[in-house]
């Protein structure tokens, strides 16, 4: 009965470490994928020139992502601008204030937002965020704007990136000892000083690694960003100006590229470089997790 059970085990480990690996090789066949397919491009212009370059003409073989890096690098930031205050502010309210009823109907609602297409996100922007833009915005510092901005996409992805930096805040505050709020608070700290200077400094690490995840969480949004960015090529010089993230450019291009070998390698070396980004970005969430994880042992 014993050695059944010792062979189960040993089975059950075998198959887990199985599935482990599994999952580690989609990542690395799927970036071997891509930079195979990337290839070309990169053997036909010199990789400088394709990141500093901003001509992008297909049929003269002509890619500079440059404007398309930089879309996508503006329209991350507005929304982490606006993403990164009202999540933080709301996971200090549901963790230190909220009652629980309070709680109970926040966290479905947010359960809702994070579980929407994005192309209902995309619609809204559409509908609402664009016209607001254009008609109320817009004409306070431009002469004229469609509302297809990079500021309309940055609203547009705040709002989905909020659900998944409210919950990451919530479980980082969480792990915050009671014990340590007690004691602010015995010694006369008011609920906000004790967040503040007990919660916020202890979490300092954690707060940062979430929001280095969330980043990359945007940085590779598709369908809402293209409805509403403007998909036109120039790099942008302000919010009110339209853009072309990566993720728009090879989502609103891929059906052009079969006919032509190099626009195909072209728009996977977009992929690689978002691909690459995000690989980034999770890398160094990672360690900075691991730090506080080293440091709070």
């Amino acid at each position: 009965m014993k050695r059944t059970r010792i062979i189960k085990d040993k089975f059950a480990k075998s198959v887990m470490l199985c599935m482990t690996v599994i999952s580690i090789l989609f990542v690395v066949v799927m970036f071997a994928g891509i930079c195979i397919k990337s290839a070309p491009v990169m053997g036909d212009k010199s990789i400088w020139t394709l990141l500093s370059s901003s001509e992008w003409r297909p049929m003269k073989g002509s890619f500079g992502f440059l404007p398309f890096i930089t879309g996508t690098l503006w329209v991350t930031f507005v929304a982490i601008l606006i993403a990164f205050p009202i999540s933080l502010l709301t996971s200090i309210f549901l963790t230190e204030y909220a009652k629980q009823f309070v709680k109970k109907l926040v966290f479905p609602a947010l359960d809702i937002l994070a579980a929407l297409p994005s192309v209902i996100y995309g619609v809204w922007g559409t509908l609402v965020v664009v016209p607001f833009i254009s008609q109320h915005i817009a004409p306070h510092f431009v002469d004229f704007s469609t509302g297809y901005t990079v500021l309309a996409a940055g609203v547009v992805l705040a709002i989905m990136v909020v659900p998944l930096l409210v919950s990451l805040f919530v479980e980082v505050f969480s792990s915050v000892p009671v014990e340590l709020r007690e004691a602010s608070l015995a010694l006369g700290a008011t609920r906000w000083q004790t967040a503040r200077k007990v919660v916020l400094r202890k979490t300092t690490a954690g707060i940062l690694a979430s929001t280095v995840l969330a980043v990359s969480r945007a940085m590779g949004e598709t369908i809402a960003v293209l409805m509403v960015c403007g998909c036109v090529i120039g790099i942008p010089s302000g919010v009110l100006d339209a853009c072309y993230p990566l993720p728009a450019l090879i989502a609103n291009n891929y059906g052009e590229m079969l006919s032509m070998p190099l626009y195909e390698s072209a728009l996977m070396f977009a992929a690689l470089l978002l691909f690459i980004v995000v690989l980034i970005f999770n890398v160094v969430s990672r360690i900075i997790l691991y730090r506080l994880e080293k440091k709070e042992a």
